[in-house]
């Protein structure tokens, strides 16, 4: 069983252009948990760090991007919405964000996993000092 701070992270460079968003978020979700180590252990942070670019050109299937909705809870009576095309166009990388927070846990350790997660509209990132390696991820096997 690892223990905490025993673990060495690496830093993992994805682009998701051409990618599905839900198959590339899985993928994502399983490295920031570190369940692709054989060390993982559930109640550690064995996850690695992962730098997503080209976020704004990934995929939906279908016609999701006129129908797939994003609610939210502003404080005020009802609901705001969007569809995932006005979103992509307004932040789109709250669309691969939103997507990997969900499949990872919901807990103190979830929201330590998901710092580990640093998404790029574009192909430029400020974490070329971590020297990131890069990984294909969210391909159709």
């Amino acid at each position: 069983m690892a223990k905490p701070g025993e673990v060495a992270q690496r830093w993992w460079l994805v682009d998701a252009s051409g990618k599905r968003v839900g198959r590339l978020a899985s993928d994502i979700s399983m490295i920031l948990m570190g369940k692709h180590r054989p060390t993982y252990t559930p109640h550690v942070d064995t996850g690695d760090f992962v730098v997503v670019v080209n976020a704004e050109k990934v995929e939906f299937g279908g016609r999701k991007w006129q129908q797939k909705l994003y609610r939210w809870y502003t404080g005020y009576q009802g609901l705001k919405t969007e569809t995932a095309e006005h979103r992509r166009d307004r932040r789109p990388t709250l669309i691969v964000e939103e997507a990997v927070r969900r499949m990872l846990p919901k807990t103190r350790l979830g929201r330590v996993m998901l710092d580990k997660l640093k998404v790029y509209a574009g192909p430029d990132h400020p974490h070329s000092a971590q020297q990131p390696e890069p990984l294909e991820v969210g391909a159709k096997e």
